[in-house]
């Protein structure tokens, strides 16, 4: 199976896997609202301080976590060399026909690079230490005002928590259909970006069409054990705050204090 950390749940029995889900979730945006107006290095350095402490003391393997970044290199990619050529601003370094690289370009670039590892790192850092289950209870809390305005809340939380689910499992069919490809003589390292693309049809199509068999599995499986979303349904497990929860909104709390006082200049003289 391919090396993805993303939607799986690592069990470590630690303090942070045993906090109230909403609590997770609700840690998770703020720290990337705070993670996105940050605007010095030194701000930038507290959020990798806080992560790196949430990490040990969910006693994950750091390079479990990391694992993350890989499947979104791209994007990061993709992003670093948009800004590089297209943000002039600042010092012109380098200049060739119409093609400008300004140290401006390369310190806004350095800064998404950073946000963008911040958003993925505490995303997985939920879904790590966060079963399906506990998940969808906790989204389906966090939206529950948004009944009132008869928003289907509970079918959006099992929707997210069931992608969540069947990510690793179409990783594992991808890497199924690419070495039966690779059995057959195909081709999916030579030729150019176009070439390669085209190559990547014959598992682009099976993995579709496996996609959706398993999804009409699961919905006459979830129909044949009288699976409904009343709201006269009950749950297994009741979300109840405890001193756990006060303990990392305190600690959160800390965080956002550092981060608002490197951002009003505080440290400035640092």
């Amino acid at each position: 199976m391919r090396n993805v950390a993303f939607g799986q749940y690592y069990p470590t029995g630690s303090f942070i896997h045993r906090l109230d889900p909403r609590t997770k979730l609700f840690a998770g945006i703020v720290f990337i609202a705070a993670a996105f107006v940050a605007d010095s290095y030194w701000a930038y350095l507290a959020c990798y301080a806080f992560l790196i402490f949430v990490i040990l003391v969910s006693k994950i393997p750091i390079l479990q976590v990391l694992k993350t970044i890989k499947s979104v290199f791209f994007i990061i990619l993709l992003s670093v060399i948009l800004n590089v050529f297209f943000h002039h601003e600042g010092k012109v370094l380098v200049s060739w026909w119409k093609i400008k690289i300004t140290a401006g370009g390369l310190l806004y670039s350095g800064q998404i690079i950073l946000r963008l590892m911040f958003l993925v790192l505490s995303t997985s850092l939920i879904t790590l230490t966060s079963t399906p289950t506990e998940l969808t209870d906790g989204l389906e809390k966090v939206m529950s005002p948004l009944k009132y305005l008869r928003f289907p809340v509970h079918d959006v939380a099992i929707i997210m928590s069931i992608a969540l689910r069947f990510i690793p499992t179409l990783m594992e069919e991808t890497d199924k259909i690419t070495m039966a490809q690779k059995a057959r003589g195909a081709k999916f390292d030579t030729g150019g970006p176009f070439a390669r693309a085209k190559a990547l049809l014959p598992v682009l199509i099976p993995l579709f069409v496996s996609a959706f068999r398993r999804a009409d599995e699961l919905a006459f499986a979830l129909d044949a054990r009288c699976y409904n979303a009343t709201e006269a349904r009950t749950k297994m497990k009741i979300l109840r705050f405890g001193w756990k929860d006060l303990t990392a909104f305190l600690f959160l709390a800390l965080f956002l204090t550092v981060i608002a006082f490197f951002r009003s200049g505080f440290f400035g003289l640092l």
